[in-house]
């Protein structure tokens, strides 16, 4: 048999994928990086001591000493900072440093302290008693160099989230259109046979009268027009009147006693005081218990309670539906909202995806699993908004 989840696994993995090759991608990056600034760190530290050479040089030439080539071994240091100071700390020279006008001396020790703690201290001896200090930092470029890789971290990071949005949008684009489309069909291929229907049920009732069995028949029919016209409202921004929310709940578990088996025990539970009323589209939001309820029982295996709690707080209305079923593991909790997620070996996968569609998009509120425990129950949460 097809795993019905296998579409949904696929979609996962992808993701996952995506990620590891981005990891696999920066680290590679990153120990290449590494390894070239270690490798170009190394060369600075070369130029420096030739830098330094050269200026020994030319502070110990004489008149017959041709110093032009130190000049530009100094002149070509465009881009290492230097500074040389004598023993006692004072600065003689510096080099690709921008120093302010101010604050000179604090700067410059700052500066040393700095390049100590990174740099080893080139000596250099002007003859045994005298002695200058070279110190250095790393040039621009190689500071740049070790920011690179955090550099294309993040853009690969925006790259991967504009990409999971841009296809989490044309995703959730093409669902919607196929939704819309298959839910306006139905609705569209039902209403001929519930007409039909329903003028039977008047044939019917006028040559049998006395036959109660009509009346439950006549509501299952009238039952299935109410269905299609759920169908016909999806994809259209529904009405939401003032509703009272006990009375769609009540009439809803009524339909559902009458249609379950009495194995199966259904109880509301609601505010004391006057009903709740709450901003609804009735047949659209008894869908979304009926739903629930469906779910519950198929879960109990035809056997079991279904609770129904409703408490007001605030502008806020909770609605906690509760059954004693085989539970949902935790890492399913948002997957079973995922429209094709099952598991169930029948079905589609579609009635929570629904609900959630008609909770969150069309009133506003928002459903989640607040507890399930595996084999012993589900509790799912709606909360919704008086106003």
């Amino acid at each position: 048999m097809i795993n019905k989840n296998k579409l949904h696994t696929v979609s996962q993995r992808l993701k996952l994928g995506f990620i590891i090759i981005a990891l696999v991608i920066v680290v590679v990056s990153t120990f290449f990086t590494n390894s070239l600034s270690k490798s170009l760190a190394i060369e600075e530290q070369k130029k420096v001591k030739v830098w330094a050479e050269a200026m020994r040089r030319i502070i110990l030439a004489d008149e017959d000493t041709d110093i032009d080539f130190f000049h530009k071994i100094i002149a070509d240091n465009t881009t290492i900072p230097i500074v040389i100071t004598d023993k006692e700390g004072n600065v003689d020279t510096h080099r690709n440093i921008n120093v302010p006008t101010n604050n000179r001396e604090a700067f410059f020790n700052k500066q040393i302290n700095r390049m100590k703690e990174s740099k080893p201290v080139i000596e250099i001896y002007l003859d045994e008693n005298l002695k200058h200090y070279c110190y250095f930092d790393d040039s621009r470029l190689l500071k740049w160099l070790y920011y690179f890789p955090y550099i294309q971290f993040g853009v690969i990071t925006i790259f991967i989230l504009i990409s999971f949005f841009a296809f989490s949008s044309a995703k959730k684009a093409e669902q919607n259109q196929v939704w819309v489309g298959l839910s306006k069909e139905t609705a569209h291929q039902l209403g001929t046979p519930i007409s039909s229907l329903l003028a039977w049920m008047e044939l019917f009732r006028s040559r049998h009268p006395d036959d109660g069995l009509l009346d439950e028949m006549d509501k299952d029919v009238r039952r299935l027009k109410i269905i299609a016209e759920r169908f016909s409202k999806i994809g259209s921004a529904p009405t939401l009147e003032s509703e009272n929310l006990n009375r769609t709940i009540d009439t809803t578990v009524k339909y559902m006693i009458n249609r379950s088996s009495q194995k199966i025990k259904i109880s509301t539970h609601f505010p004391a005081g006057p009903p709740t009323i709450v901003k609804l589209n009735v047949p659209l939001f008894e869908w979304v218990i009926e739903n629930l309820c469906k779910n519950a029982i198929d879960a109990m295996d035809g056997s079991g309670s279904i609770t129904i709690d409703v408490e007001e707080k605030g502008d806020e209305v909770i609605i906690d539906v509760k059954d004693t079923g085989k539970g949902v593991e935790k890492k399913q909790h948002k997957a079973i909202f995922t429209p094709g997620f099952t598991t169930k070996k029948r079905g589609w996968g579609l009635g929570l995806s629904l609900v959630k569609r008609i909770v969150e998009e069309y009133h506003g509120g928002k459903i989640f699993v607040k507890q399930s425990e595996i084999n012993v129950g589900t509790t799912f949460r709606i909360l919704l908004h008086k106003k």
